[in-house]
């Protein structure tokens, strides 16, 4: 089974006509492989690679404002498929939606990105709209 690495053409295109003032949030749950997979055969572990796409691709993340704001170290799936695993869950802000299209755009995140590719087994990328927490379960504040 081949794991979800990039978003589709048409997902994509979706997430821009969802554009509105403030902030994005994107939860990202992402599964390495042990081995990366570049296509030029280097040899590098997946959190090597992952580590790669990081350090490069984390400057134009900054200057277009994006910040890390929750991390987390996954334990246990108590409600779930038992056989997820994931080695990175993080939720990433960008001060809008413009910001992320245009990190996506830039010429340096797009050559960092491909050690994203060669390092994720799978992965997940929720957009959320950030809200104030409520009192209890269930409750939305509006």
């Amino acid at each position: 089974m081949t794991g979800h690495i990039d978003p589709t053409k048409d997902v994509f295109a979706q997430f821009r006509k969802m554009d509105r003032p403030g902030p994005v949030h994107m939860l990202n749950l992402v599964r390495l492989r042990p081995q990366a997979a570049y296509p030029d055969g280097r040899a590098a572990t997946g959190a090597e690679a992952y580590a790669a796409y990081g350090s490069e691709s984390g400057p134009v993340f900054e200057r277009l404002g994006g910040k890390v704001v929750w991390q987390g170290q996954f334990e246990l799936m108590l409600i779930g498929p038992q056989d997820e695993r994931w080695d990175r869950v993080f939720i990433a802000e960008y001060p809008s939606v413009s910001a992320f299209v245009e990190m996506i755009r830039d010429p340096v995140y797009r050559e960092a990105v491909k050690h994203r590719q060669a390092a994720v087994e799978d992965s997940r990328l929720v957009r959320l709209k950030p809200l104030k927490p409520g009192k209890g379960f269930g409750e939305i504040p509006t």
